[in-house]
């Protein structure tokens, strides 16, 4: 059998900074394999639970936990330590009555959240992409790195509120004026705000959205901003 390319480790110094692991430690980490999420914005599945939840104290419990398939992300049972757990994603553990969320916060690009029995099964993803196919069906990409055919009219920066792991759309939240926004990267990472105008994009300059947060009013590019309800979360983010 070949091996998959890619290096599995990754050096502690260059991981990022919300892993939250010990920078003099050990010299090399566990790293993110190609997946479902950028390698930037994501934590390996061994991490996720040594470092950021610490209901393990190191990589052998980490691994037995895993290999043994009492990991669930988005209602799938998961047996890589390198699987990318990134934005939304929801993570279920065996014999453990918390379920966890993956959002945005004002001082981590990616914080883990407790969140309802009754929310597991729902999640939020942007569409980053939109093709025709026959028939006039559209095949709709997220941020995740699924993807679905489906009938729905939806436009790039637009949300979907899906159920897991069926992939069914539940609800379509349109990239419009008087919508909530949520940034996801950046230095107002984790704020909410209301979308006040959307301006579109230039030859130079990429469409962006006017944010109106509580004090301020800040103009970001659009492809940061997630659209998560009209008149406040439609899932929990807090």
């Amino acid at each position: 059998m070949v091996s998959i390319s890619g290096s599995k480790k990754l050096k502690r110094q260059m991981a990022p900074q919300f892993w939250g692991i010990a920078r003099k430690d050990k010299r090399f980490v566990v790293t993110v394999r190609p997946g479902p999420h950028k390698k930037s914005d994501s934590v390996p599945t061994a991490v996720f639970l040594r470092d950021m939840l610490k209901i393990v104290t190191s990589l052998r419990e980490a691994k037995t936990a895993i290999y043994s398939g009492r990991v669930k992300i988005d209602g799938v049972v998961r047996k890589s330590l390198h699987h990318a757990i990134g934005l939304m994603d929801v993570v279920e553990l065996e014999n453990v009555s918390d379920i966890y969320r993956l959002v945005p916060s004002e001082d981590k690009l990616l914080k883990p959240i407790k969140i309802k029995e009754s929310e597991k099964s729902k999640k939020i993803v942007r569409v980053i992409s939109k093709t025709t196919i026959s028939k006039g069906k559209l095949q709709i990409g997220f941020h995740d790195g699924r993807s679905i055919i489906s009938d729905s009219k939806v436009n790039v920066g637009d949300t979907c509120l899906i159920q897991i792991p069926e992939q069914k759309i539940l609800e379509i939240i349109k990239l419009e004026p008087g919508c909530q926004g949520l940034v996801t990267r950046g230095h107002n990472t984790g704020q909410i705000g209301k979308i006040e105008t959307i301006e579109e994009g230039t030859f130079i300059l990429p469409k962006r959205v006017i944010l109106s947060l509580e004090d301020r009013k800040i103009e970001i590019p659009a492809d940061i901003i997630m659209p998560i309800g009209k008149e406040g979360p439609i899932i929990q983010l807090k």
